[in-house]
């Protein structure tokens, strides 16, 4: 029923509609703990179809309510009782009932609609039509042949019978080949096949249609066609279409328009097959606008699709089919449908007595749907009720009771389908019920959201309020959010609001409460997270993990790995080479399967953090594949392949390998290397030899596996490539000259009969090449001239031919010694031990040969400190290049010595120059080799030492210094004594602290300074004894005594000095130091003991015996009762001393004394300057020689 709507009436429905929303919980759950009526809750789809393999059909009706629902179903509109038909199988408490397909199906076809009804109503399903498809076949008949005048258009129909959609159309012959599609024949949308004009061809007998129905798995096949196709006569002068042809028209579809509806979402095909010769082409227009995107056209532009239409591809389109002789066109009027979708899809409500309800129901579609109305599944109208009445698509219901509860069905339909909800209409009035179960515990995380729920059903909506541990007052803040079904939603949860909550639900019929648990725990946090990493293949991965969580859940806690998403099993056998130490994920042997996305996930029973890392495997790459030669054209070849895996580290290069059957068989050399954008290269080869190739990749980690072997690839012979290189002109006789050539490799040959021509002539004169043929790499020209220019150059030929024009290389027949020594030599001295040579180069017509340098040779005459003349051993250096001067380092000061200088070239040395005499000036002495304390007593310090082996010029006397150290920093002022007379060789030094330490210091003076300093360290006694060491064998001293210190040189004593000495006076009588003088005897005797056994133990040797005999002079004095101590180390007077000193060594003579210099050549840089090295000098040194540096003076 149907009312028209006034302005009134709209104003009054807004106003009921406001009140009533207030007032209505839309689409609501509710409890099945509350009466309520049915609600459907499955049901079958809009159809269902019998396939023959299916073993059963169920028709599915299930519903739930309070009381529980009965169910019965109609068929075609009538009452069906399918509990008594006894094929049908049922289910207790439930409406479904399943067909078996164990019979004839077909009287159980139909429409089915089921009803869950109880007390409180009744619900409706949609309908389901059940179909019971049949087998499709083709009629049996008998077809007459197709008969057809060549050039004529014909069609070959189908007419393929019913069944289940999908159809797909063959047309094929007899033996299963498909029939040929082309712009001239094509199969139409029907299923008929269309012939744009006969050809003699298209006569056979075997044409036959195929339906498929693949929802039945059925094909049927139609009897067999012949087409006779008569040929037309034509005169030969006629070409062969000059009378067939003709203009387009259409086989289908018919006239100039036709309409086209479909359905909103099915694809959109419209179909235009000309005839005509020459065969037209068709084209597709849409009058107005340009064909939608995605249009799309087949069968060979006979078939326009719009996949999915939809209303914008609604309107008027054209065909229009085309040849030389003119066109035809056809308009399609296109119309999209829609079947029927809800706008307002009705709603069940809960609402009070006495309310209002409203409930609204509107669909569209095209055409627009009709909306039926029913109650209970009863139509509206055979169900009157006063207090309900229709406003267009809306029903009210006034001042609602509880018996006007039902359940309201609304069903909206048109040609294309329909639809039907159900709105279960309930009016009560109910206390608030709490759904969720009371005193649940939650758990939240700290600074994270948590929400409590409070589940409440009433009618009237209930009020909910919350509040904490028992207050009466409602929780507060910010934090803290009521949502409409009742639960409270906490964020960034405290510690603090752990506790007790209550939730109290309250309205006009009565109120209800239920109590919840918060407990808030420390959040898991991952504190070390796993890293990104790239990890050679086969090493060791290593993943990170570490988190912190609630100490509450220590034993609900659980570290879980996750490799792409997937939980990595420890227990797993295949897993063996995972597992887990100290929160790290090892990975042993990495392979390439382990790449990936490794996920640690930290979880507890509340929550959880998780960190991902990206593990890359890197590797050499895998080996290039498909290697393929092609372009062959004999003496190069293209190769192409396809790369491998590069596994996460980029290709660099390709490097080309090839091996040869020849030479080398077995072995892989290198041919070329090209960059990693290339996956190609031509191939330059060498002739006459067989290859194979092979290609690998190399990246940051290394080179990858070889490909495998391509083919054998044979190359043609050919003239060489290149002649010899390297070529050398030698002369190592003055009349010969030797030619050597660095020959070609094998595979260089480029053929057989490889042999050289060595052309060589004159550079200075006139004259022809002079040509020799070898097949050796190397070739003597006998009877040359001493040392004069050649050209040369060589060739190499082969059975195919001559190579490349040679390049000309110039040399020098054989050398001979030169035949002059340089003039005019002369010696200049720059110091004690160096000097300057200079001299006249040597003509280099005299040289025969190569200037090599110069060489200077020098001896020693004699020593100037006396008149024997001792030769000595020769020295020679070696100055390279052409130069006229040189320097000699290394002499000895104040000597006699001689020297030549000779030049040389490759053949050897020439004659020397005369001898030039020459002297060195004085130097300072070298140190004196023995220097040692023979005497100690309590003031005094007797010293002895010989004098220097080379004094480098006339000893005028020696510097002896000594100085108070007593082993602190602080020392005393150093004393100098100059002894001017060069043959004393003693000293006693006097007037000394008892019991001290002394540095002592001595260096021998010439005029030109003092030499290298020898000290001695020495401790004075306590007592006035006699602390003898025994005397030296120095013939120097054997006669002078000993001098003593002088008076005016004793040094007043220091504070320390003075300290020292009186606590000496003082303490010699006191029992404690008696004792421990006694412990340092007892310690001293025990020292003397094993010095002595460890010296015995050689005694019984002969060497012992001439020990004992000839005592070494440096071992004297060194018993331990002397307190003496020897460094040849700590020669430079202490801190605070040095400005002490009474004579300097004069700048410039401390670098005379240089190393020696040994037999062997030394080089020179130009200016002279030292580069080579020497070796020692074989003079005699006195055998108690102590080595020091060389000290420069402060």
């Amino acid at each position: 029923m149907r009312l028209q709507r006034s302005p009134a009436l709209a104003a009054v429905l807004i106003i009921i509609t406001c009140v009533c929303a207030f007032y209505t919980t839309a689409a609501i759950n509710i409890p099945l703990e509350i009466e309520q009526p049915p609600t459907i809750t499955a049901q079958p789809p809009s159809s269902l179809i019998a396939f023959p393999f299916d073993e059963s059909f169920p028709m599915t009706c299930e519903a739930k309510g309070n009381p529980r629902p009965e169910f019965r179903w109609t068929k075609n509109g009538q009452e069906f009782n399918h509990s008594v038909d006894p094929r049908l199988m049922k289910e207790e408490n439930s409406g479904t009932f399943v067909i078996p397909n164990n019979g004839n199906l077909t009287e159980y076809q139909g429409t089915y609609r089921c009803y869950a009804s109880n007390t409180l109503g009744t619900a409706v399903s949609q309908e389901v039509e059940f179909i019971v498809s049949n087998e499709p076949k083709f009629p049996k008949e008998t077809l007459d042949p197709v008969k057809v005048d060549e050039g004529q258009p014909f069609i070959l129909k189908c007419d393929p019978p019913t069944g289940i959609p999908p159809l797909q159309i063959y047309w094929m012959t007899i033996n299963m080949q498909h029939i040929q599609q082309d712009e001239r024949v094509s199969v139409g949308l029907n299923g008929d096949l269309y012939f744009s004009h006969a050809v003699e061809k298209d006569s056979r007998t075997d044409y036959c249609c195929f339906a498929s129905f693949p929802r039945i798995r059925t094909i049927v096949q139609k009897t067999a066609m012949s087409v006779h196709v008569k040929p037309r006569a034509r005169d030969s002068s006629e070409s062969a279409n000059a009378i067939l042809e003709r203009r387009p028209s259409l086989l289908t579809p018919p006239g100039v328009q036709s309409e086209k509806q479909l359905v909103k979402g099915d694809d959109l095909e419209l179909e235009c097959i000309p005839e005509g010769i020459p065969t037209p082409k068709v084209e597709w227009v849409k009058i107005g606008l340009g064909l939608p995107d995605g249009a799309e056209v087949e069968n060979h532009g006979k078939l326009l699709i719009i996949p999915r239409a939809d209303q914008k591809d609604s309107g008027k389109y054209m065909c229009k089919a085309k040849n030389p002789l003119g066109e035809a066109v056809h308009y399609f009027t296109v119309t999209v449908e829609e079947p029927p979708e809800w706008v307002s899809e009705p709603q069940s409500q809960l609402s009070m007595i006495g309310t209002d309800v409203l409930i609204k129901c509107s669909a569209r579609g095209t055409p627009e749907p009709s909306i039926t109305w029913r109650v209970n599944g009863v139509p509206l109208k055979d169900s009157p009720a006063a207090n309900r009445r229709i406003f267009d698509d809306t029903i009210i219901i006034r001042n609602s009771k509880a018996s006007d509860s039902a359940v309201y069905q609304c069903e909206a339909s048109n040609r294309h389908g329909s639809l039907l909800s159900n709105a279960n209409i309930m009016i009560r009035n109910l206390p608030p019920m709490i759904l969720t179960k009371d005193g649940e515990g939650y758990f939240a995380v700290e600074s994270r959201g948590v929400t409590l729920h409070c589940n409440a059903f009433s009618s009237p909506p209930s009020t909910i309020t919350w509040s904490k541990d028992d207050s009466s007052e409602s929780v507060e803040g910010s934090r803290f959010k009521i949502h409409d079904d009742g639960s409270l939603e906490i964020s960034r949860a405290e510690k603090s609001d752990a506790g007790q909550y209550t939730c109290l639900a309250k309205n006009t019929e009565g109120s209800s409460n239920i109590d919840a648990m918060l407990y808030v725990k420390d959040a898991t946090r991952i504190v070390v997270t796993p890293e990104d990493q790239q990890i050679l293949k086969g090493s060791e991965a290593l993943l990170s993990c570490l988190a912190e969580y609630d100490e509450s859940f220590s034993h609900d806690f659980e570290l879980v790995w996750e490799k792409d998403d997937i939980e990595i099993s420890f227990n797993d056998t295949v897993n063996l080479r995972y597992f887990v130490e100290d929160s790290v994920l090892h990975i042993v042997n990495v392979s390439h399967g382990d790449q990936g996305v490794y996920r640690c996930v930290a979880r507890t029973p509340v929550d959880q953090d998780e960190a991902s890392a990206l593990l890359m495997v890197l590797d050499v790459p895998d080996a290039p594949e498909n290697l393929v030669l092609s372009e062959h054209r004999g003496r190069s070849v293209k190769l192409t392949w396809i790369p491998g895996d590069d596994h996460n580290s980029s290709i660099t290069d390709f490097i080309i390998e090839y091996e040869e059957n020849k030479w080398e068989m077995g072995k892989w050399r290198e041919l070329l290397r090209v960059s990693r954008n290339q996956n190609s290269a031509v191939l330059r080869l060498h002739g006459h030899v067989e290859y194979r190739f092979r290609v690998y990749g190399v990246n940051s980690v290394g080179a990858g596996p070889p490909s495998k072997p391509t083919e054998m690839y044979r190359t043609p012979p050919a003239a060489p490539d290149k002649n010899p290189e390297n070529i050398k002109i030698e002369g190592h006789l003055p009349h010969e000259m030797d030619i050597n050539w660095e020959p070609l490799l094998p595979i260089e040959h480029n053929g057989p009969g490889l042999e050289y021509k060595v052309s060589y002539r004159r550079q200075d004169v006139e004259e022809e090449w002079t040509e020799h043929t070898v097949k050796r790499h190397s070739f003597v020209v006998k009877n040359t001239p001493t040392f004069v220019p050649y050209e040369i150059k060589v060739q190499a030929k082969n059975n195919q031919g001559w190579g490349p024009e040679p390049r000309i290389v110039s040399g020098y027949s054989g050398e001979d010694f030169p035949s002059t020594a340089p003039d005019d030599v002369a010696v200049e001295v720059m110091n004690s031990s160096v000097v300057k040579v200079t001299w006249t180069p040597v003509h280099k017509d005299k040289l025969r040969g190569h200037l090599g340098g110069y060489r200077i040779n020098w001896w020693r005459l004699r020593s100037l400190v006396d008149s024997k003349k001792r030769h000595g051993d020769k020295h020679m250096l070696t100055f390279p290049g052409d130069r006229n001067h040189a320097t000699v380092p290394g002499l000895t000061p104040f000597s006699e010595y001689s020297l030549i200088v000779m030049t040389f070239n490759g053949r050897g040395n020439g004659p020397g120059s005369h001898p030039i005499n020459f002297k060195t000036p004085e130097g300072v002495p070298e140190k004196n080799p023995v220097f040692r304390v023979t005497d100690v007593q309590r003031h005094s310090i007797s010293l002895t030492w010989t004098p220097p082996s080379e004094p480098n010029g006339i000893l005028t006397g020696y510097l002896l210094e000594y100085q108070l150290i007593n082993g602190t920093e602080e020392v005393g002022a150093l004393q100098t004594i100059d002894i001017n007379n060069p043959k004393t060789s003693k000293w006693v030094l006097r007037d000394l602290e008892p019991l001290s330490k002394y540095k002592l210091y001595l260096r021998s003076c010439t005029t030109k300074g003092c030499g290298p300093v020898v000290s001695e360290e020495c401790t004075t006694d306590l007592e006035t004894t006699s602390t003898l060491v025994p005397s030296l064998d120095l013939s120097e001293s054997a006669s002078t005594p000993a001098p003593s210190t002088p008076k005016p040189h004793k040094t007043k004593p220091t504070r320390s000095s003075i300290g020292l000495a009186s606590v000496h006076g003082g303490i010699s009588t006191q029992g404690w130091f008696i004792g421990l003088m006694c412990a340092i005897a007892l310690l001293t005797l025990i020292v003397l003991i094993a010095c002595f056994v460890n010296r015995n133990k050689g005694g019984k040797y002969s060497v012992k015996e001439k020990e004992d005999l000839h005592p070494d002079v440096e071992s004297q004095g060194m018993n331990d009762d002397t307190f003496c101590e020897y460094s040849d180390n700590d020669e430079k007077p202490l801190k605070g001393s040095q400005h002490s000193l009474s004579r300097e060594i004069k700048a410039g003579d401390s670098g005379d004394s240089l190393v020696d210099y040994g037999d062997e050549d030394a080089q020179f840089n130009e200016d002279g300057s030292f580069i080579g090295e020497y070796g020692p000098r074989k003079e005699k040194r006195v055998s108690a020689e102590i080595k020091a540096p060389v000290q420069t003076p402060a």
